[in-house]
């Protein structure tokens, strides 16, 4: 006759055995991957260094790209150059409205303002030339590309293309009355584009000569 103290020495021998893995699993166990004995379930062992299912099945799963990650991407030149204007603008304590717009893969950032704004004291042609060099400095140092952003501040470009057509106007005027040619003043190379654009539009043809600082516009008949 078994007594109590005997039933709970059996229970803790059979324990001991599942433990130590001298009680194999039933076929029920094995292909479920716990070993079984009695009413106690014991894991299966795993080998050192062997993932589980459900390790596994984490490891198929692919972290989704956090706000990290975007901020450490590479930033275009357009919001290179938009920050370094916005920080212009609060150095020299002026309000203006930055607007970002691609044209052909060149960026172009005007920067515009209500009308009781003191921005027009940057808005002169030079003034805009020189903080548009700036501007690109600012990006290809960055970026370590060279930069071909265009800056307009409060509608100078406008201002700009409208001279420039009154130009093409005056040199019109003197094909007419027979010249040959007629030579514009040295400017950049996005001016001259212009030129060249409202030349073709006038039915007259037109090309760059010169170098550096010289270059300039020469316009003929077509």
């Amino acid at each position: 006759m078994n007594t109590a103290a005997d039933a709970q020495g059996t229970d803790a021998e059979s324990t001991d055995a599942v433990q130590a893995g001298q009680v194999p699993a039933t076929a029920d166990a094995q292909e479920s991957g716990v070993a079984t004995t009695g009413d106690a379930t014991v894991p299966e062992a795993v080998a050192p260094g062997t993932a589980t299912a459900d390790e596994a099945a984490a490891d198929d799963v692919t972290a989704a790209p956090t706000d990290e990650d975007d901020e450490d991407g590479d930033r275009d030149e357009a919001d290179i150059a938009a920050d370094y204007i916005e920080e212009l603008l609060d150095i020299c304590d002026l309000d203006g409205d930055i607007e970002i717009e691609s044209r052909n893969g060149r960026a172009y950032i005007s920067v515009e303002a209500s009308g009781d704004s003191n921005l027009r004291v940057l808005s002169k042609p030079d003034t805009v030339t020189a903080l548009q060099e700036l501007t690109r400095i600012a990006v290809q140092t960055e970026t370590g590309e060279f930069s071909r952003l265009i800056l307009d501040i409060g509608g100078s470009r406008a201002t700009r293309e409208a001279e420039l057509n009154a130009m093409v106007e005056r040199a019109v005027e003197r094909l007419e009355e027979g010249a040959t040619a007629a030579a514009l003043p040295p400017m950049s190379s996005y001016e001259r584009k212009l030129v060249h654009d409202i030349v073709a539009a006038r039915g007259f043809t037109s090309e760059s000569e010169g170098e550096g600082r010289d270059r300039h516009t020469v316009i003929k008949r077509g």
